[in-house]
């Protein structure tokens, strides 16, 4: 199980260098960086600058905001960059986000789409490194122009792993069927993980005669070790339970009333009143509750059999709890 990181999701750009030298440096196994307050690929290119062995990738840069010709392109230039580390993380996001915060149309079926974004992304990259022929004809994209002046040609480094993310059946099943990894969103469980997602993405592994071990698995963990982290992950839960297109997590342990009151709650911008509907048990449920010292051996436990790498939902600012960083690095194999 590899250990991987993120940076506050705030961190300007100058200052992506010195903490991604950092994160190598304590010895993460990859950096993600995440669409919220920053475009994510920007971060990337630093990271792949400044850093030797590190991994990094995308987690998750927002696939319904951009044409695969663009992701495909950039993917391309970063694996080249970076000998071969960069991986591309992808989300669909939720309607609300699409439409009214990029302005994009929302996809009558996202999972749909999602596909022939995969797809697309594979046609460029075989177009580039061998030549075949870019003949996408689908619902979403018509692709067929690949002009010689246009075309980056081959590089060393081609296979770039593609993650999708999800909550869901559909997009887990899609992970399987197509794509090299799946993100967890935070609001999951092992319960969840092992009769929801773990199933869907074997069943879409079938579908395609692959293996489900071909598709690894990147869960991002809430860890709950003190009264900050306690507050911080009942706030969060609370957020993520409110979203409707999440609310399946809850419905596995018969919690959708309390899915439906935080929805309703929202809606009204009562985010104060949210987190005091997140019970001690469900806390438990969705995060790693224990001591410091005992994170390393809790995760490896929580996740066994499931989890490929696992990003603590807590992210690494240098000379902030080095000591702690340092213990969970112990707990985890070097790879």
């Amino acid at each position: 199980m590899l250990l991987d990181t993120y940076f506050p999701p705030s961190t300007p750009l100058n200052e992506i260098p010195e903490m991604a030298r950092a994160a190598e440096e304590l010895g993460f196994d990859a950096i993600w960086v995440a669409e919220t307050q920053h475009n994510p690929f920007l971060p990337c290119v630093l990271i792949a600058e400044h850093t030797q062995r590190v991994g990094f990738g995308t987690a998750i840069a927002v696939s319904f905001a951009r044409s695969p010709a663009v992701m495909a392109n950039v993917s391309w230039d970063l694996a080249q960059m970076s000998g071969g580390r960069f991986m591309l993380g992808l989300g669909t996001q939720v309607k609300a986000h699409i439409e009214r915060r990029f302005g994009m149309p929302w996809p009558a079926s996202p999972v749909g789409k999602q596909r022939e974004q995969l797809a697309a992304l594979q046609a460029f990259w075989q177009n580039w490194q061998i030549g075949e022929r870019l003949n996408i004809r689908g619902e979403y994209y018509k692709l067929t122009l690949a002009s010689p002046f246009f075309t980056p040609g081959p590089i060393d480094n081609p296979d770039i792993p593609v993650y999708i993310a999800g909550v869901n059946l559909g997009l887990a099943r899609l992970a399987g069927e197509a794509a090299d990894g799946f993100h967890v969103h935070p609001l999951n469980s092992p319960r969840y993980l092992r009769e929801v997602i773990l199933p869907a993405i074997q069943e879409g592994a079938a579908k395609t005669g692959r293996a489900a071990r071909d598709v690894k698995i990147a869960v991002n963990a809430f860890a709950v070790t003190n009264t900050e982290e306690r507050a911080f992950t009942r706030q969060q839960v609370a957020f993520y339970a409110s979203t409707p297109s999440y609310r399946r997590v809850f419905e596995l342990y018969g919690w959708e009333e309390t899915a439906e009151k935080l929805s309703m709650l929202a809606a009204k911008k009562k985010w104060g009143e949210m987190p005091d509907l997140i019970s001690d048990e469900m806390l438990a449920e969705f995060a790693a509750v224990c001591d410091a010292a005992d994170l390393p051996d809790v995760l490896q436990e929580r996740y066994r059999d499931i989890a490929d790498r696992v990003t603590i939902c807590v992210p690494f600012v240098p000379g902030e709890r080095d000591d702690f960083w340092k213990h969970v690095r112990k707990g985890f194999p070097l790879a």
